[in-house]
């Protein structure tokens, strides 16, 4: 797929509270998100509520927000 030029920032919401089996996975998959999309020259906004993740490792998103999320 071409990278749009119009997008600028992209925004990852992170998995949230670690379940068993899934913690992982999730997390993995986030984080490789995150370097694929630099990789592609995009800024990337992380959101997450689990600070214990590899995730929120500083060098993987430009702005890291450790929040809680709500639904």
């Amino acid at each position: 797929m071409p990278r749009r030029k119009d997008i600028k920032s992209i925004l990852i919401i992170g998995a949230g509270p670690i379940i068993i089996g899934q913690a992982c996975e999730f997390d993995y998959s986030g984080a490789q998100a995150c370097k694929a999309l630099k990789e592609e020259g995009y800024r990337v906004i992380l959101v997450n509520s689990n600070p214990a993740t590899i995730m929120t490792d500083p060098l993987l998103a430009d702005a890291t927000y450790i929040e809680p999320i709500h639904w």
